[in-house]
């Protein structure tokens, strides 16, 4: 061959999986690099090929990345050669192939002349085995790169298909990320060796998948569907076919205003259900809430004002812009300095924006008792005097004082606010939220009361 890169597929295993193009290369030159030796296709490949692989890297390397990082430096060296360079991996090159990829990317960059000889990747025969149509929603990952998450990036609605689980250790990474998502009894089945003479399929469930000792570079998960819809996906188009011309007459009159009083009640739901500490009322409440949220969307999405990817998007990056210590270089000492970071961060955005106030963002319509906690809150947070340790009893006072001497309704009403505004700063400085507390007091005299009325209606009857 002349200068150049050639990157042939090994396909699974098997050696009648091999591909014509693939046989003709590999027939055709005297030396073939390989990913790794250590892949049943190697056995298959031509007598006359000298075979050299790349599993010297594997050992010495610190991790991974650097692996593929260095097969690729010294495929691209060994390119640059007039002979150029046979590259062989396993299943197909572009598929779950890392290596491949930071080999095109160098190869691009420096204009060298590369080809791909296809392959029979890993997933061709896992469909086999388990009957699966790809068409049909299959979504692929790698079991590596799942179990660097902290939630699974797929739709739990569809078919998985994870790629490359090689070992226990892996297995209980991937656990972990799954049952973020999944129920520990949900189904699996673990396909091995998938396309040759050692394949085998394994059922079990998710709670037992590090349990077992049976992993290797051969390896794949198929992780069935959740039984019933469970995605954001899901969510979504329900309420999209709830807005549309044949969905539901009621939804379809909905506005953004109309909509004002249905959001403020679902989320006083979810407070009383919080108040209760009732998970599985909260866990209702949650989804009535959530589908506030998506009615709002879908009307914003009919009038071309906003999508519900936009509004993702932007509170990711809020959230990551105002934690520079999770996402960023900042290092923090504990909360406190979170809270400080945050107001600067906040500050610095007002500015950008307009220079609004610094309590603009507090919404007026909270409950006042609410609004004012997040008032001295946010004040504190920002070292106002007058919001420092202890200066809450002395305002107390004061306003009890005052009330004491007030003589008219206005004056009275007027230290009462200034009463009730001192108790919201006392439940700062304790860090009590005043409105839950508030409402455990009424819940509890009401309750309290209840039970003697009742009592006293018996003994009066």
């Amino acid at each position: 061959m002349s200068k150049g890169i050639i990157i042939v597929g090994l396909g699974p295993g098997a050696g009648e999986a091999l591909t014509l193009e693939a046989r003709s290369i590999l027939s055709g030159t005297r030396q073939v690099f390989v990913r790794t030796a250590r892949h049943p296709s190697i056995a298959y490949l031509p007598a006359t090929c000298q075979i050299l692989s790349f599993d010297e890297i594997y050992e010495h390397a610190a991790n991974t990345e650097e692996v593929y990082q260095q097969i690729a430096a010294k495929v691209c060296e060994l390119g640059r050669r007039d002979e150029g360079v046979v590259y062989a991996v396993p299943g197909h090159p572009l598929v779950a192939e890392t290596s491949v990829q930071h080999i095109l990317r160098r190869a691009r960059e420096e204009g060298m002349p590369l080809r791909i000889a296809g392959g029979l990747s890993f997933i061709e025969p896992v469909c086999t085995a388990l009957g699966l149509d790809p068409i049909e929603g299959l979504q692929i990952a790698d079991a590596t790169a799942l179990a660097l998450c902290h939630y699974p990036p797929f739709n739990p609605d569809c078919p998985v298909l994870l790629g490359q689980l090689h070992s226990r250790s892996l297995a209980a990474d991937v656990k972990l990320a799954l049952m973020m998502v999944y129920p520990d009894e949900h189904p699996l089945m673990l396909v091995k060796a998938a396309g040759t003479d050692e394949e085998n399929l394994c059922q079990l469930s998710l709670c037992e998948l590090d349990r077992r000792d049976q992993f290797d570079h051969l390896t794949t998960l198929y992780v069935p569907p959740l039984s019933t819809p469970g995605s954001f996906q899901a969510f979504q188009d329900l309420v999209a076919r709830l807005r549309s011309p044949g969905g539901c007459p009621w939804d379809r009159e909905q506005t953004h205003p109309s909509l004002r009083s249905s959001l403020l009640e679902e989320t006083h739901e979810v407070l009383q259900a919080l108040d209760d500490q009732d998970p599985a009322a909260l866990k209702e409440e949650l989804g009535d809430l959530l589908l506030q949220i998506l009615l709002h969307s879908q009307i914003a999405t009919e009038e071309s004002e906003f999508r519900m990817p936009e509004v993702i998007s932007q509170v990711i990056e809020k959230l990551k812009r105002r934690h520079p210590h999770v996402f960023g270089q900042t290092t923090v000492e504990g909360a406190h300095e979170v809270l400080a970071n945050w107001e600067r961060i906040k500050s610095e955005e007002r500015k950008k924006s307009g220079g609004a106030g610094l309590f603009d963002s507090i919404p007026a319509a909270l409950p006042a008792l609410a609004r004012a906690q997040a008032v001295q809150d946010r004040a504190r947070r920002r070292g106002a005097r007058q919001m420092e340790s202890g200066h809450s009893w002395a305002y107390i006072d004061q306003a009890l004082q005052a009330l004491r001497l007030s003589d008219s309704s206005e004056q009275g009403a007027q230290t009462m606010g200034q009463l009730l505004f001192g108790l919201a700063g006392l439940a700062c400085e304790q860090s009590i939220d005043a409105e839950s507390a508030l409402r455990g007091a009424v819940r509890e005299f009401a309750t309290t009361y209840d039970k003697e009325a009742r009592a006293s209606e018996v003994r009066g009857g």
